[in-house]
């Protein structure tokens, strides 16, 4: 079964790095400012939670649309956010 059927109401959200600190953990399946994934060059991250949208990502004004879990899977799959030089 694949993810996004597991969790059909699960969302993810990128944004600037600057937006970070507006975040409230207890609304995301993130744990902290310091555990989030950060884009290669270090500018953007992502928060995920289940729809609807926690009120801490909605007042994100750099706030990508909100994808699935398989839209979100390709995302993560280019090089913005996987560095191509790393070994596998």
């Amino acid at each position: 079964m694949a993810l996004e059927q597991e969790y059909p109401d699960r969302r993810f959200v990128t944004f600037d790095i600057t937006e970070l600190n507006q975040i409230d953990f207890s609304q995301v399946f993130e744990t902290s400012a310091s555990t989030v994934r950060k884009s290669v060059d270090q500018t953007q991250t992502f928060v995920k939670y289940d729809i609807p949208q926690p009120s801490s990502v909605a007042g994100l004004t750099t706030k990508s649309p909100e994808y699935t879990y398989d839209e979100f899977l390709t995302i993560l799959a280019t090089p913005e956010w996987t560095d191509p030089n790393l070994p596998v």
